[in-house]
């Protein structure tokens, strides 16, 4: 396995999923960096500087565009990636709006298929 020197972000409250990224994205040579909902992610992302992170909406605390929100506002202007379960399109166009980021529905991806992404958001292969 080749280390990779990037670090991701992964604010997500479903710690089996959690568990799933950080084990895939680990094995795949990143740096990973965890966080259980939106307020402990603001603290990460200011504090761990990830080149990008995966960030889910319905969190405890702060919700994932609250968060982008926030960022944005401090000048933190980390790609990102929404990984959620919600698909309707007023979430998805306030997310996009917030954080020009990428909407992935968490139903409609592989594992495989995000750290693809993730490798193609931060232009690797």
């Amino acid at each position: 396995m080749t280390k990779l020197n990037k670090k991701i972000l992964v604010v997500e409250d479903d710690k089996i999923l959690t568990s799933t990224l950080l084990d895939n994205f680990t094995n795949e040579g990143f740096s990973v960096i965890t966080a259980s909902d939106g307020e402990e992610g603001l603290i990460m992302a200011n504090k761990e500087t990830p080149d990008l992170i995966l960030l889910d909406i319905l969190m405890p605390k702060i919700d994932g565009i609250t968060m982008a929100r926030k960022l944005k506002e401090n000048s933190i202007n980390t790609p990102i990636i929404f990984l959620t379960n919600l698909d309707n399109l007023k979430h998805i166009s306030d997310a996009i709006e917030v954080a020009e980021s990428d909407y992935l529905i968490k139903s409609d991806w592989k594992v495989n298929d995000i750290v693809a992404k993730v490798k193609d958001k931060l232009n690797l292969k």
